[in-house]
C-alpha cells in the first residue's frame, strides 16, 4: 500500500500495533497518544475496552460494534468510543485513520 501520510508523520516513531497488516506512527503526549494508521489487510478486532478513543477516517471502511450497536464508518466520518465501553469490529484493507487515545500508554513504539 502506498503511504498516505507525508514525511513528517512517517518520521514519527513506528507504533507496535499487534494487528496483521497494520502500519502506524505514534505521536506521544504526556497523557494521550495520537496514531496515524493504515491497514494493508482485512483485520478482525476482538472485543475489548480501554480509555476514550476518537477516530477520524481518512480512507476505506471500518465496521464497529460499540456497546452492542453496529456502526459503519467511511472516509470523512468520525467515531467516539467512551472509556471502558466494550467494542469489536472489522477493519478493511485500505483503511486509514487518525486515532486519539485518551491514554498515554495504549501502544508502545517498535
Amino acid at each position: 500500500m502506498k503511504p498516505l501520510f507525508p514525511e513528517p508523520i512517517l518520521n514519527l516513531p513506528r507504533a507496535d500495533i499487534p494487528l496483521k497488516g497494520a502500519h502506524g506512527f505514534l505521536s506521544q503526549g504526556t497523557n494521550h497518544q495520537v496514531l496515524f494508521m493504515q491497514f494493508d489487510e482485512d483485520v478482525e478486532l476482538p472485543q475489548h475496552a480501554h480509555e476514550d478513543q476518537v477516530g477520524f477516517v481518512l480512507e476505506g471502511k471500518i465496521d464497529l460494534v460499540i456497546d452492542g450497536k453496529q456502526h459503519s464508518f467511511t472516509k470523512g466520518d468520525r467515531y467516539f468510543i467512551p472509556k471502558n465501553t466494550v467494542h469489536s469490529g472489522k477493519i478493511y484493507a485500505g483503511y486509514a485513520d487518525i486515532t486519539f487515545f485518551n491514554q498515554k500508554d495504549r501502544y508502545k513504539t517498535k
